[in-house]
């Protein structure tokens, strides 16, 4: 199984080298990554530029529309029968994740796999603030506002060419508009993973300023609406389900 890892990149030269170290170190031996930057200014562009004397390695560097464009530029490339993200401030949780997860895809016929994920300190030490357990899936935990944790999510590429990826309207929420249309649109039945497979630095796009928290519950509402999952009751129940990740494993 050829595994694809796109990886969104803009100014990043703290944190790019650890997430690139992290995705060097796997033991699955079919990977293609693709690393889309963004016409970074500062030292990113050397730390690429380094990673993609790699065979496996593809870099594109130009100006972009945001994340979610960037993604886009990386789906269009993409040749593996699965793929996935890893941003740029993230680590896959240790060198077995993908070949856990093309484990996972291998034992069932499902178009999807998913798992955990450990929300870390932003300095680097690797202390856990908020660990984020999916649990199993089921279709009705949509309505309350469940969904598997973006980058811990790998899906097949058939699911992605055939309902679309990342609707760059959102400039927030793209990412849970794509998982309910895969997982709706697509009846993606997928996979669960019981255990962390990435660490995300703490500080995202979504949660810098109380006008950012707003538009995401807004962007979020919206691809609630437009998939036909449910509406203010789900979104209520997606942002109450979040207290528990900061108790303790």
């Amino acid at each position: 199984m050829k595994i694809t890892i796109i990886t969104a990149v803009y100014n990043r030269e703290a944190t790019i080298g650890a997430a690139l170290a992290s995705l060097h170190a796997q033991t699955h031996a079919h990977i293609e990554h693709l690393i889309i930057d963004g016409g970074s200014t500062d030292g990113t562009l050397a730390i690429l530029r380094a990673a993609a004397t790699r065979a496996d390695t593809t870099l594109v560097s130009e100006p972009d529309h945001g994340i979610y464009d960037a993604l886009n530029k990386g789906l269009a490339r993409a040749t593996g029968d699965v793929i996935g993200i890893l941003h740029s401030d993230d680590e896959f949780a240790d060198p077995q994740v993908l070949a856990d997860v093309a484990a996972a895809f291998a034992a069932s016929p499902t178009d999807a796999v998913y798992g955990d994920l450990d929300y870390v300190a932003a300095d680097g030490s690797g202390r856990i603030i908020r660990h984020w357990r999916s649990g199993p899936y089921s279709r009705s935990r949509l309505a309350r506002g469940w969904m598997p944790p973006h980058p811990a999510l790998f899906i097949r590429k058939p699911v992605i060419d055939r309902h679309g990826g990342y609707d760059t309207r959102l400039r927030i929420a793209a990412d849970y508009d794509a998982i309910l249309r895969w997982f709706t649109r697509g009846h993606v039945a997928p996979a669960y993973v019981p255990r962390v497979l990435v660490r995300m630095r703490v500080g995202g796009e979504s949660n810098r300023s109380l006008e950012r928290i707003i538009r995401k519950s807004r962007e979020d509402l919206e691809a609630l609406r437009q998939n036909k999952v449910g509406g203010l009751s789900a979104l209520a129940w997606k942002n109450l389900s979040k207290l528990p990740q900061f108790l303790r494993r």
